[in-house]
């Protein structure tokens, strides 16, 4: 008969992370940073990208299997770092894995709120399909029901972030044409609500202007995280020695296909390839 562990056991685990993709490798950078004692293990569900083309059942099916992979691993929590799984699919996965779960989508939108003065505007640009389940808007109008809230779909900015076009004149052009009608809605804050779009924040900042403040979900969900870490006292107490550099071998990263093109883009996106890095089939979980 297995034991529960020991909450001094529990504090030691890694926090699990996944995404459909690279996407999600910006959310990792925003808990590496918040929170340099605790290792992660990260899962890009690579040969099932893109999710937000996927049926509802389709993406929490997909969302169930990446949460029990990262779980079989002996993990203390879980970062769903997907916005479309974050959209569609949290109330499976908290059924399913019985440990805490952190999307991005909640995350962001508190953070958007309180961040802005009330009766604010507050812009969204995320994928189709997460601007389709209205996630954020509800999410923001349950932490301000006095909210304006406009949203706008940047399907190609997904691929200027990972061609790492951060600063050709034609992502400008396309970031012009993108966010026209939120420029018109003078919004106080942007949701930046793909986990590739704080690739382009400097384009994205530059185009709406100054005074609009963007919001990274990936940064909130990091403050989430540590504020959820503390109160569960579930932080990790052990130091780590030496300077912590991302993707470095405290954490180890999974992939489901296409593992060299995943590491470009993480050099890429974080300035560093994952020391540890494993392909692996989702199926093999099916077996045991």
């Amino acid at each position: 008969m297995n034991k529960t562990p020991e909450k001094s056991q529990i504090k030691n685990l890694p926090i699990g992370i996944f995404d459909s993709g690279v996407g999600g490798l910006t959310v990792y950078r925003a808990l590496h940073n918040r929170l340099p004692n605790e290792h992660f293990i990260y899962l890009g569900d690579t040969a099932r990208v893109p999710y937000g083309t996927k049926s509802l059942a389709t993406v929490e099916r997909y969302a169930i299997e990446n949460s029990q992979f990262l779980a079989s691993h002996g993990i203390k929590m879980l970062v769903v770092a997907c916005n479309t799984a974050s959209a569609l699919a949290l109330p499976k996965i908290r059924e399913k894995i019985g440990l805490d779960v952190v999307g991005v989508i909640g995350p962001g939108a508190r953070k958007a709120v309180a961040v802005t003065s009330p009766n604010s505007k507050i812009a969204v640009i995320a994928t189709e399909a997460t601007v389709q389940s209205d996630a954020y808007r509800v999410s923001i109008k349950e932490a301000s029901e006095t909210a304006e809230v406009i949203q706008t779909a940047c399907p190609l900015f997904v691929s200027l972030a990972e061609e790492n076009w951060a600063k050709e004149p034609e992502t400008f052009s396309i970031a012009k044409k993108y966010l026209d009608k939120i420029i018109e809605f003078q919004p106080e804050a942007l949701v930046l609500g793909c986990t590739h779009y704080p690739i382009l924040r400097e384009v994205i900042q530059q185009t709406v202007g100054a005074r609009v403040k963007l919001i990274d979900s990936g940064e909130a969900c990091a403050e989430e995280v540590a504020q959820l870490l503390d109160w569960k006292e579930l932080a990790n107490p052990h130091k780590v020695a030496g300077e912590r550099r991302l993707c470095d071998d405290l954490d180890h990263f999974y992939v489901t296909d296409a593992a060299e093109r995943f590491a470009r883009v993480a050099e890429r996106f974080l300035g560093a390839k994952p020391a540890k890095l494993e392909a692996v089939e989702l199926d093999e979980l099916k077996k045991d």
